[in-house]
């Protein structure tokens, strides 16, 4: 009896240490899966790139703010979406390369590890994508998105509609041919959490508009349906803290650029600031009445409850935080939301500070002709970054020919036309908010010679950057127009009459290319000017030889803000 009694004792205590253990749940496929990084070997920097000078190209920058005038609640919530930006974190890990912590423990050397953390793989994202490691080979172009090995002729011949959705992968099923899976489907575990806490966050929330969209995208992250949280966001415009999360932008996919990656933003907002840019969303139609360009190409009226708030940013996740940073937001990129309400324009004033002082400054010493100089302001780099934004919403959002979205009609070729519109559209609206009397701190010139030494810090992301792309071309047209000129030691000069004349023809090609879908015009263009001209890669040498950053990164965390 003694020894059944230890028997029945023993499996009793077996049974309750199974049960705390909870259920024995499957691998998700997505957390084994290697991913595109190579298997089987150790990885050490190039020999012939040095490490020192690669990191030293990054400037490092505190991200904290003054958390003084958030209410109780929203003091209390702050925990809870930075342990949801660390998951946004984990899943575009996942999208860039596969198994973040395979590819790291594989990193033989420090210094390269944190280059790699910082490019969220063994590519350069500011060098073109330059493999900075050993036993690397070309970053492929659909990230881990596809099948490495995929063609685009077999993906054209997958007859699944939702292929080309922004919240879906590509996989091979058993028999190796391709599948479609969703987001929520494929990163399953991390979403459902991502979405308690999100719906925990809610819950605490003191705030309506913030209660519901907490909720509604909590919803999204299971469903991968965002429009509803994307309406409930442009309704969130009094809250002290935003927070942008879920899969947004599409720079990633360079294959087809269809799909989204995920983010996070954490953001305070400041008062002050934003006080100053609140009275420019009800100017926007008429503003795109205005566009130098047919009348059939301004028919989309962008609505005039768009918000322009200024926020302190205090947590960069995932996509945003990869390579170089994102110092402005405008959002959300679905189209219909951007007739219905419009957009929210979100400016980071601390890390848009930070590139000025850090990097802008000194580009301006090298580069711009010292008796204009002092035409290179804060105010004017926050202006014209400002109406960068601003400009996403405006123009053509859906082809006049029946070619579909802009999006769809220009594929893969969209981000870096798309990234030209908003540079150039947006120094238009400076230029006609001056005009009208709207903008009245400094002069015209100090936006135009800020303009021309942004061009120069942009241009240093690369070619394998949309905005790099972008600012090359736009570098090309400005010189054949002779809006500014380099003399015998280097120096640029903006001519301003020459330089408005150039403006108001760029903004008309690219709004042409955007209304008539011309994906072939916008391709030939890319390829033509899309690259550095012998004179500019000289003159980011000279940048690079004075020990200028290129960017930033981030010492953040909740400690740096005193959040527990």
């Amino acid at each position: 009896m003694k020894r059944l009694a230890f028997f029945a004792s023993l499996i009793a205590i077996v049974m309750t240490v199974l049960s705390c253990a909870g259920p024995v749940q499957t691998p998700n496929p997505e957390d084994l899966r290697a991913g595109i990084i190579p298997q089987g070997v150790e990885f050490e920097p190039r020999p012939d790139l040095d490490m020192n000078a690669k990191l030293d190209a990054f400037a490092e920058f505190e991200l904290t703010s003054n958390l003084g005038h958030l209410t109780a609640d929203e003091r209390e919530i702050l925990p809870i979406l930075f342990e949801v930006a660390g998951i946004m974190e984990d899943l575009f890990w996942k999208q860039a390369i596969g198994n973040r912590d395979d590819f790291l423990n594989r990193i033989k050397d420090e210094k390269a590890a944190k280059y790699a953390r910082i490019h969220y793989g063994p590519w350069d994202r500011l060098s073109n994508n330059e493999a900075f490691l050993t036993n690397i080979g070309p970053k492929p172009a659909g990230a881990n998105f596809y099948p490495e090995d995929m063609t685009k002729e077999e993906f054209e011949a997958l007859a699944d509609p939702n292929k080309t959705s922004q919240y879906t992968l590509i996989r091979r099923d058993e028999s190796g041919n391709l599948k479609v899976v969703w987001y929520h489907e494929a990163y399953k575990e991390k979403i459902m959490r991502a979405a308690e806490l999100l719906k925990k966050a809610a819950g605490i929330s003191q705030n309506a508009a913030f209660k519901n969209y907490l909720n509604l995208r909590a919803e999204a992250l299971l469903t991968d349906n965002y429009q509803p949280s994307d309406m409930a966001w442009m309704d969130m415009k009094d809250s002290n803290v935003d927070f942008v999360v879920g899969p947004i932008e599409n720079y990633e996919d360079q294959l087809f650029g269809y799909k989204a990656a995920h983010e996070a933003f954490i953001l305070v907002k400041d008062p002050e600031w934003s006080s100053r840019l609140q009275r420019f969303a009800v100017l926007l139609p008429d503003l795109q009445k205005g566009i130098p360009a047919d009348d059939k190409y301004k028919q989309e009226m962008p609505g005039s409850d768009s918000d322009l708030n200024v926020y302190d940013a205090i947590f960069y996740a995932g996509d945003c935080n990869a390579g170089s940073k994102t110092i402005a937001i405008n959002l959300p990129n679905d189209p219909e939301v951007h007739v219905a309400k419009g957009t929210r324009k979100l400016q980071l004033k601390n890390s848009m500070k930070a590139k000025f002082d850090k990097i802008l400054i000194p580009i301006a010493e090298k580069l711009i002709d010292p008796e204009q100089q002092k035409h290179v302001t804060f105010d004017a780099f926050f202006t014209n970054t400002t109406f960068h934004e601003v400009a996403h919403g405006m123009g053509v959002k859906n082809t006049v020919n029946g070619k579909g979205t802009v999006r769809e009609a220009l594929k893969e070729t969209y981000t870096s036309i798309e990234e030209g519109k908003a540079d150039i559209m947006g120094l238009w609206m400076v230029a006609q908010l001056r005009e009208k009397g709207e903008i009245t701190e400094g002069e015209l010139m100090d936006n135009y010679v800020t303009f021309c030494a942004g061009i120069f810090r942009s241009s240093r992301f690369g070619t394998a950057s949309a905005h790099g792309k972008a600012n090359m071309m736009r570098f090309n047209f400005f010189e054949e127009y002779g809006a500014f000129t380099r003399n015998a030691e280097g120096y640029y000069t903006v001519n301003a009459e020459k330089m408005t004349e150039a403006m108001n023809i760029l903004v008309n090609k690219i709004t042409v290319i955007q209304g008539e879908g011309d994906y072939d015009t916008a391709k030939a263009w890319i390829e033509s000017d899309g690259s550095l001209s012998e004179s500019l890669r000289t003159d980011l040498a000279r940048l690079n030889e004075g020990g200028i950053p290129v960017d930033i990164y981030f010492k953040q965390g909740p400690e740096m803000v005193a959040v527990k």
